[in-house]
């Protein structure tokens, strides 16, 4: 009868060690992919991240927005050619030079709207630039390679069934949160790159203010935004490698169910901060 017993109380254990172990194996497998895949899509450039929806978004620029913006060009030229003649004392001083001016910062602006992709394209380039050789220097993974999964079991068998009831039940709650965490993730990541298309589609339009000293401020208001936009990338590649060395100091084979926890915590606060890195980028390039 104790025999029987004993098989029983083993076969139990066997399922909740595996149990827990397929908790755990998930949990690592499914974090690590999405702060992979975090770190090779920030280093994308739009046109290469969507190539689809990266080609509809220029032929909204070009064949929409752009006849709008010159219009707007249009009716600034003509403002600031009235405040060039009127400036010089209702032209009482009346100089031809003022017209060379003109015409030269009206060719400037139109070179400007025309080349609007190029000049939000090469934005990102640089950024993209500076992911790129950031990403050799922030090296780091939040892999849990197989020698500590199997000192996890060999620590998970060495307990009774109590435990790890208890042990099954928290790293289950652990891979939901850890789920939820990793989908907010892909989401921070792709409304950043939603965010820069949406925001490249209208670039013709603040492009065009750059031909008035007075309305230009919108124009380089917008250029911050967008070296905000590419330089958050970089942000978030700092976060990334912050995490992986945080989580790569948590003993997971002394108190595993107290390390799962301070490993939700680590992502719980990359999930926090990665929030944070996009008004933290336009607070410094003091984009608004």
């Amino acid at each position: 009868m104790d025999s029987v017993i004993q098989a029983i109380y083993d076969w139990i254990k066997e399922i909740l060690v595996a149990g827990v172990m397929d908790n755990l194996t998930c949990i690592f497998d499914g974090v690590n992919m999405q702060v992979g895949a975090v770190a090779s899509q920030v280093g994308t450039s739009p046109a290469a991240f969507q190539p689809v929806v990266f080609r509809l978004i220029q032929n909204l620029s070009e064949n929409v927005i752009t006849p709008i913006a010159g219009l707007i060009l249009t009716f600034i030229a003509c403002y600031e050619l009235i405040q060039l003649v009127i400036s010089h004392n209702n032209l009482a001083n009346f100089e031809t030079w003022i017209f060379f001016k003109w015409v030269f910062k009206t060719f400037i602006a139109v070179t400007l709207i025309t080349n609007t992709m190029n000049i939000c394209m090469a934005v990102f380039d640089v950024a993209q630039h500076v992911i790129a050789q950031s990403a050799g220097l922030i090296n780091g993974s939040t892999a849990i390679d197989a020698s500590t999964l199997a000192a996890m079991q060999t620590t998970l068998e060495s307990k009774g069934v109590g435990e790890l009831i208890g042990i099954f039940f928290q790293t289950s709650i652990i891979f939901t949160l850890m789920g939820i965490l990793s989908a907010l993730i892909f989401v921070i990541v792709y409304a950043r790159m939603i965010e820069i298309y949406l925001t490249v589609s209208l670039a013709p339009i603040p492009f065009a203010t750059f031909g008035n000293r007075e309305q230009s401020m919108i124009g380089q208001n917008y250029l911050r935004s967008l070296l905000a936009l590419g330089f958050q990338g970089f942000l978030i590649m700092v976060c990334v490698g912050i995490y992986a060395v945080l989580i790569n100091q948590v003993a997971f084979t002394s108190d595993i169910v107290g390390s799962l926890w301070s490993a939700a915590g680590y992502t719980i606060l990359l999930l926090f901060t990665l929030f944070k890195t996009g008004s933290l980028a336009k607070s410094i390039f003091h984009a608004h």
